[in-house]
Parts: C-alpha cells; sequence; structure tokens
C-alpha cells in the first residue's frame, strides 16, 4: 500500500513539472514589444540567429536611419540587451528546477562480522518538499512572470534610449548645418568689408568686429562639429554597432513638428494600469505573500523524511560438522524529522511579514510616483511643442524680417554695422535654440511613451543651447 501511495504521488508530482521552452521564455516579452514598438526582438542563440539579425540589421542601414528603424536596429544588435534575455534564461531555468520534485537517496551498506553477512538498503525522500511542492512552484513561477516583464521593461527602456539619442544626433547634425552656412555668410561679409576698408569705405573698428563676429562664428561651429561627434557615438553605442556599420546615416534635420497634439486621456490611470514596473511590483508582492503564507504554515516543520529500508542478514554456524546457512530478511519504514526547540521558525515568519510590508509599501510609493511622471511627462509634452511652435511659427519669421530689413539698411548706409552684428548674433541664437526646442519635443515625446508604460528617465531638458549669446546654430529657415 505504501508503495503503490508513493508511486501514485511521484506520478502526480512529475505532471506538474515545468519544461524548458524552446525560446527561453521570450514569448511575453514579444508579445509586449510588439504591441508597444510595432518592432520585432528576438533571443540571438544559434549561428543562424546571429546570421538573421545581421542580415535585417545591414538592410536597415543601407538608407539613412529613421527613429523607428534605429530602435529595430538596436533590438537586432544591442548585447546588452541579449545578456537581459540571457538572464530571462536563467530565471527560467531556476523556474523549472523550483518545479522538480527532490531526488530520492539512496543508501547502501554491506557489514562483514565472523560468519555474518549484513547488506543493509534504504531509500530516501523528503515528505516535506513533496508536500510543499505545488506552493514552492507557484512562488517561483510569479517571480518567472516578474522577470519576463523585467526582461520587456529592459527592452522598452533601450528602445526610449535610442530614440532620445537618435534626435540629440540629428539635432547636431542640423546644429552643424545651420552654422556652416552662418560662418560662410560671415566670411564673405568679412572680406567684403576688407575691400571696403582698403577704399576708406570701413573703418578699421567696423572691420575687427565683423572679423570677430566670423571667428566666433567659426568656434561654435567647431563646438558644434564636436558635440556632433559625441552624439553620434552614444547613439552608436547604443544601437551596438561596431566596424563598417559605424559609417550609417542619419538625416539632416529633424522631423517637422506636427500641426497639433492627440489628446490624451486620464495619464494617471493609463500608467497605473499599463506600467510594467508596477504589474513586477505587484507579481513579487503575490510571490511573496505566497511566502509569508508558507513560512507561516510550516515554522514548526522544516524537514520530514521518509526512509525505506530492507535489510537481509546472512549467517553460518557448524554443528555436527555441519554447515548451516541461515538468510533472515526484513523490510521497514522510518520517519525522520526535525523537534523545534530552539528554532521554531518565529524569525523565519517575522522575515517573511516584512518583506511583505516592504514591498507593499514600495508599490504604494510607485503608484504615487507613477501618477506623477504621467502627468509631468504630459505637461512636458504638450509644453515643449508649444514652445517649439513659438520659435516656428512666431520667433524665427521675425528675425528674418530683422535681418532682411538690417541688411537693406546696412547697404544704404543708414545702420551701422554694429547694429547689423548684433542682429545676426541674436538671430543664430534664436535658431540654435529653434533646434533645440524641436529636439526637446521629441524627446519629451518619447519620455511621454516610456512614462505610461516602462518607466520614467526624467523630463527632458528645455533649453541649453550648444551656441552661446555671441554665437549660434540652427537649421536654415
Amino acid at each position: 500500500m505504501l508503495r503503490k501511495a508513493i508511486l501514485l504521488a511521484s506520478a502526480a508530482l512529475l505532471a506538474g513539472c515545468q519544461t524548458l521552452s524552446p525560446d527561453g521564455g521570450m514569448s511575453a516579452v514579444q508579445e509586449i514589444v510588439r504591441t508597444e514598438l510595432a518592432a520585432d526582438v528576438e533571443r540571438v542563440v544559434a549561428p543562424e540567429d546571429v546570421a538573421s539579425a545581421e542580415a535585417r540589421t545591414d538592410a536597415l542601414l543601407a538608407r539613412p536611419l529613421g527613429p523607428d528603424a534605429a530602435v529595430q536596429v538596436a533590438l537586432l544588435s544591442n548585447r546588452g540587451l541579449q545578456a537581459s534575455y540571457a538572464a530571462l534564461g536563467v530565471a527560467e531555468a531556476d523556474f523549472v528546477q523550483a518545479s522538480l520534485p527532490p531526488n530520492p537517496k539512496v543508501g547502501l551498506a554491506r557489514i562483514v562480522t565472523s560468519g555474518t553477512l549484513e547488506i543493509e538498503r534504504q531509500i530516501v525522500t523528503s515528505l516535506f518538499a513533496l508536500a510543499t511542492l505545488p506552493e514552492r512552484t507557484a512562488i517561483a513561477r510569479e517571480r518567472f512572470r516578474a522577470a519576463q516583464l523585467k526582461a520587456a521593461q529592459e527592452t522598452l527602456a533601450l528602445a526610449a534610449e535610442v530614440r532620445r539619442q537618435y534626435f540629440r544626433a540629428v539635432a547636431a547634425n542640423q546644429m552643424v548645418a545651420f552654422l556652416t552656412d552662418a560662418r560662410e555668410t560671415a566670411q564673405a561679409a568679412s572680406e567684403l568689408l576688407v575691400g571696403l576698408g582698403e577704399t576708406g569705405g570701413a573703418t578699421r573698428l567696423t572691420q575687427a568686429r565683423e572679423h570677430a563676429f566670423t571667428a566666433e562664428t567659426s568656434a561654435q561651429l567647431a563646438r558644434a562639429r564636436l558635440q556632433q561627434r559625441i552624439e553620434r557615438e552614444k547613439l552608436t553605442r547604443l544601437l551596438g554597432l561596431w566596424g563598417d556599420d559605424v559609417a550609417f546615416r542619419l538625416p539632416d534635420r529633424l522631423p517637422p513638428l506636427p500641426g497639433h497634439l492627440h489628446a490624451r486621456g486620464d495619464v494617471e490611470r493609463e500608467a497605473v494600469e499599463r506600467r510594467l514596473d508596477l504589474r513586477i511590483g505587484r507579481l513579487e508582492l503575490e510571490a511573496l505573500g505566497r511566502s509569508l503564507g508558507f513560512a507561516d504554515a510550516t515554522r514548526l516543520v522544516q524537514d520530514l523524511d521518509l526512509v525505506g529500508i530492507a535489510n537481509t542478514e546472512r549467517s553460518r554456524s557448524v554443528e555436527n560438522g555441519e554447515i548451516e546457512k541461515e538468510v533472515e530478511q526484513w523490510r521497514g519504514v522510518e520517519v525522520e524529522f526535525e523537534i523545534p526547540i530552539f528554532d521554531t521558525g518565529a524569525a523565519r515568519v517575522a522575515r517573511a511579514e516584512a518583506a511583505v510590508l516592504q514591498a507593499a509599501n514600495a508599490l504604494q510609493q510607485n503608484a504615487i510616483e507613477a501618477r506623477s511622471q504621467a502627468r509631468e511627462a504630459y505637461q512636458t509634452y504638450r509644453g515643449t511643442h508649444e514652445i517649439a511652435r513659438l520659435y516656428q511659427d512666431q520667433v524665427l519669421p521675425l528675425r528674418q524680417v530683422i535681418e532682411e530689413e538690417q541688411l537693406l539698411q546696412y547697404n544704404a548706409m543708414i545702420a551701422d554695422v554694429t547694429d547689423f552684428v548684433a542682429d545676426a548674433r541674436l538671430r543664430i541664437l534664436s535658431n540654435a535654440q529653434a533646434i533645440e526646442a524641436r529636439r526637446d519635443f521629441f524627446i519629451a515625446e518619447t519620455d511621454l511613451g516610456f512614462a505610461l508604460v516602462g518607466g520614467f528617465e526624467g523630463g527632458a531638458a528645455v533649453g541649453g543651447a550648444v551656441v552661446a549669446e555671441a554665437g549660434g546654430g540652427a537649421a536654415p529657415h
């Protein structure tokens, strides 16, 4: 009866054992990424996976990268992301390991004394481990689901950072293009004044002011080119590219601003419902709650072993000149357990209770922060769009009018060169700030999307022009 019960219990436990999935637990990650990014993500393991990823990357790099294409390249080539997927495989292996019943232990003993041979066989299994296996498997399952969400969150975080850096790199290209044109214009004006100076039409002071403006513009162009290289290298690292692939092409200008913004609903509610970090926190809290119940239920029983024993004893004796052999066999069952004299399990229960309380409070705080971060991201999104539209629709057109009128007056010898140079500096500064305002809007748009689903990296920086007051930079307008 005991043997049949053990066999039936073992069969039931084996039926509940988990197995490793072919994709290493990536199905949940792929579903989230397809939904949120409309992009593909794969765990690169075999040589054919590497070849497929490289072929897709080459096809994307064959033309100038857009923001979506840049994200897809990073999802295919970034090795740090692949390391996260390997960590997910480790988490799945831990889950599968936790679902397996304990292996039985077999003990063999052979004892020889004068005329006696004793052979003892034991098979030992942990009843405690078998009885608690379903609950331990459930806890491990929750933690594996949390690991899947964490891998998805890291994927979305990389995608968001790639988009931010993409817009920084393209804005740097646009800044260099404008400053190049501005320097050429300044050099032409400076050469003109040199000719006028030779004929007495321009004083040395006037020439010096124009030459200084040209030098300042050249210095700002050099700074912008350095920033362009830095921003491109940052993007290259995020994309995971090296070798010939670092020669990828980017557009020279940022995309146009959208004419109007789509009103979002309740961003607080959307963030609380969709944020992956909150979903991870809920799963962790559920797992800790199960662990607390497990610790409380097993506080007095921490180990219980069932030992099956089979003993065979053979002896020989000589009586009346004859050798007599005797064989004695017996079987039995032994139960071993700990007596909770010193460790009553109270500390384990207290620890589990504290862990649950810690996770519950952390989850509540994260939910509060998620609401605030969603509001902040949405306000920044709308605010940066308003600032960029002001530069595009009002500031730059007015600067263009001022430049044209100032040039007319300067050519008619009505305006002084000092006013002309001052207005030129302000025009360059306004164009530089317009580029940065447009860049900040696209970064804020990225931040809003990530704040509602993945997490939060802080608001987009507003201002911080590459050019100083005396210099400038922006795309031609």
